[in-house]
């Protein structure tokens, strides 16, 4: 479904990423882990388009989009839940959902996209008409990843979801996102917490300075020493 190869992304002079290549097969979850700083927020950036790509080749669904509008990707079936939420603060809990109807198929579905967003997160239903403002930090969450949902996504592009949140809102979330996933939504997770990334990802990639530093099976990935010591605080 996207194939990323070569992947070159710079701020000005400065290389954010360098040759990375990653793939997303049609109905995979697959997680992107690693430090502050390592480039992961640029990465989902570029493939949602909201970046420009210096060199590389980006195709999704089999077409080159390296050079598309980050509307044309929402309009081919990527939406993406940005790290930080970007809420509209003084708009209800469901206006901030329906302005996830960007697309024409999805306002066509918007009575039905609301009612599988509030089963999902019956806390939404109940606070629908209050401020999206003041809501909790874990609630906001839940209205970024329904505000997506709403679009009917082919794709899902999710950044750093667990950043500022509870224990428990966390675990919340990432059974959301299984859920969501096992509803046939192909899903890219960009993820500090690697301990939780790797416990609903089919297949993850490493991301250190910029680069892809290994890539396999979560069981695969957490045999390695140094994932082991760096990212879980396990000695070698």
């Amino acid at each position: 479904m996207l194939s990323a190869e070569n992947l070159q992304v710079a701020y000005g002079d400065a290389t954010a990423l360098w040759d990375v290549s990653l793939t997303v097969a049609d109905g995979e979850l697959v997680a992107v882990v690693g430090p502050n700083g390592a480039g992961k927020t640029t990465l989902v950036n570029a493939v949602a388009r909201l970046l420009p790509i210096r060199a590389g080749r980006l195709r999704f669904a089999g077409a080159d989009v390296a050079r598309v509008s980050p509307q044309e990707m929402c309009r081919q079936g990527v939406a993406i839940i940005p790290e930080g939420r970007r809420l509209f603060a003084g708009m209800t809990v469901e206006e901030n959902l329906e302005l996830g109807c960007y697309r024409r198929a999805a306002r066509r579905h918007q009575a039905e996209g609301l009612a599988r967003v509030y089963a999902l997160f019956p806390i939404l239903a109940e606070r629908r008409r209050q401020l999206a403002g003041t809501m909790s930090g874990g609630q906001q969450q839940m209205i970024a990843i329904g505000r997506a949902l709403m679009a009917r996504p082919r794709l899902l592009l999710v950044d750093e979801p667990s950043l500022g949140l509870a224990p428990l809102v966390v675990e919340e979330v990432f059974m959301a996102l299984r859920d969501i996933h096992a509803g046939g939504v192909s899903i890219l997770l960009i993820e500090q917490n690697v301990a939780k990334a790797l416990e609903i990802a089919q297949r993850a990639y490493v991301l250190e300075g910029g680069r892809i530093v290994t890539e396999g099976r979560p069981d695969a990935l957490l045999a390695q020493p140094h994932i082991r010591e760096a990212y879980l605080g396990e000695g070698m």
